[in-house]
């Protein structure tokens, strides 16, 4: 019979009051005693510079001789929460904090692999890595499907990506379908946001048929493949009987589309440059894929002069085609993030192996850097940390924001200054304690 953890002791790690205010909204999801090892944890993770595995946190908070490590592990194997609700509270708090009010939420989905080694970790296998070396691109670990929310942060002027869900890809089950997981995260999602459109932005990879399955109020916009069997469509009813076409004929490739399209001139802003390109659309059915449902397919004309250089595919109704261009454009953050949250934050280098830390531990860490982003644009910003920053690497001639580097670093410090604050009011600084026992060694003196 496993050892159940013991009670918390009543020291906990001091978390900083503009900090503190974040964390918070979570403390539904967990009993009283799990709130307060998520938020102990949760600084930890973001305090410790080095591996963030789960003894890791413990050491990043300060609590490794305060409390034993199972307490940590146990978290994430066996306390009562749920990885799905606390990314729909990290969701509600991005878009609460950082989308505008009403406004549509862009969704963005990717996929990412975290290496892991070992016969007996839950859900590892061998899956495409685009980042391996070598041909064939593969790598040993668990697979994670990743939904992130795009905002525009007031301090920077590149949009963001804000990591809030992930999910775990399993072979052999539904789950090994990552449009599978990724359907049902949106799904979730919209039904959280009652009367806010949601607009989801994947690669080509993101597209079959769950798409026939979208909610009302979410449109899908992805790569359109070249090969993809597009229909007219469906006539009007003639009164005749029998049952009504469903679709129109079949269309010819999109290389012929393109060679008889009409191509106007749109001004886009993608990828830091505002620049002038030619682009037609075409409404049609991709019935394979998203059923009776009308799709958009954009032919974007970019460096060729016939011809297509990418095609998009939306199923949004009458789109605005400079604005499903800039929006697949702004699909690269999602690179970034998962980039930031591998190689800055340590996500994934949690060594753990049952399924209930597997699932847990991935998207506990994806939270902590939506609590940065959250931090940094709502409190921890100033406008000197730029010339701070360029105080220090001088070399950096041309850096005028800051990076999710800097914002991890200044709340790093932030939390590891917490620590040596005095809690209460009356507490007495260290200076002063060193006075009073310098007066103690003058009295003991005067009365020998």
């Amino acid at each position: 019979m496993k050892r159940i953890p013991p009670m918390l002791p009543d020291a906990a790690v001091p978390v900083p009051a503009s900090l503190m205010t974040l964390p918070a909204v979570f403390s539904p999801l967990f009993t009283a005693p799990s709130f307060r090892t998520f938020t102990t944890l949760a600084c930890g993770f973001l305090a410790q510079a080095g591996k963030r595995a789960v003894c890791g946190m413990l050491t990043g908070a300060g609590m490794s001789r305060t409390w034993p490590h199972d307490r940590a592990h146990s978290f994430f194997s066996r306390a009562r929460w749920n990885a799905d609700d606390l990314g729909i509270a990290v969701a509600k708090l991005v878009i609460g904090l950082l989308a505008g009010d009403g406004e549509p939420v862009e969704v963005l989905i990717d996929d990412t692999l975290f290496r892991r080694r070992g016969k007996k970790i839950w859900a590892a296998s061998w899956f495409h890595d685009g980042s391996a070396q070598g041909p064939a691109k593969t790598g040993y670990g668990n697979n994670w499907v990743v939904l992130a929310v795009r905002v525009r942060l007031p301090v920077v002027s590149r949009p963001v990506a804000v990591p809030v869900m992930a999910k775990l890809v399993i072979k052999g089950t539904m789950s090994a379908s990552r449009l599978w997981l990724a359907r049902r995260m949106v799904t979730r999602l919209a039904a959280e946001l009652p009367g806010r459109r949601v607009y989801v932005t994947a690669d080509s990879a993101y597209a079959g048929d769950e798409l026939k399955q979208l909610p009302d109020g979410v449109t899908w916009t992805t790569r359109l493949r070249s090969n993809a069997a597009l229909y007219g469509l469906p006539p009007e009813r003639t009164g005749k009987k029998g049952r009504p076409r469903v679709k129109g004929g079949r269309l010819p490739s999109l290389a012929k589309i393109a060679a008889a399209a009409a191509f106007s001139q749109v001004t886009v802003t993608r990828y830091g440059k505002t620049e002038t390109i030619a682009a037609a659309a075409v409404t049609c059915l991709w019935y394979s894929v998203t059923g009776a449902r009308p799709v958009t397919v954009i032919l974007i004309r970019d460096k060729s002069r016939t011809g297509y250089d990418l095609a998009l595919v939306t199923t949004e109704k009458n789109p605005r085609i400079a604005r499903v261009i800039e929006r697949y454009a702004a699909r690269w953050a999602i690179e970034v993030a998962i980039e930031d949250a591998k190689q800055l934050l340590g996500t994934g280098q949690a060594r753990n192996r049952t399924a209930a830390a597997v699932e847990r531990t991935v998207p506990f860490m994806l939270a902590c850097q939506a609590l940065v982003i959250c931090w940094y644009a709502t409190a921890g910003h100033h406008p000197a940390d730029i010339d701070a920053r360029r105080r220090n690497a001088p070399w950096y001639t041309s850096k005028t924001e800051p990076s999710t580097a800097d914002m991890t670093a200044k709340l790093r410090r932030v939390i590891i200054a917490a620590k040596f604050k005095r809690v209460y009011a009356d507490q007495p600084e260290p200076e002063e304690i060193h006075a009073i026992r310098l007066a103690w060694e003058d009295a003991e003196e005067i009365a020998a």
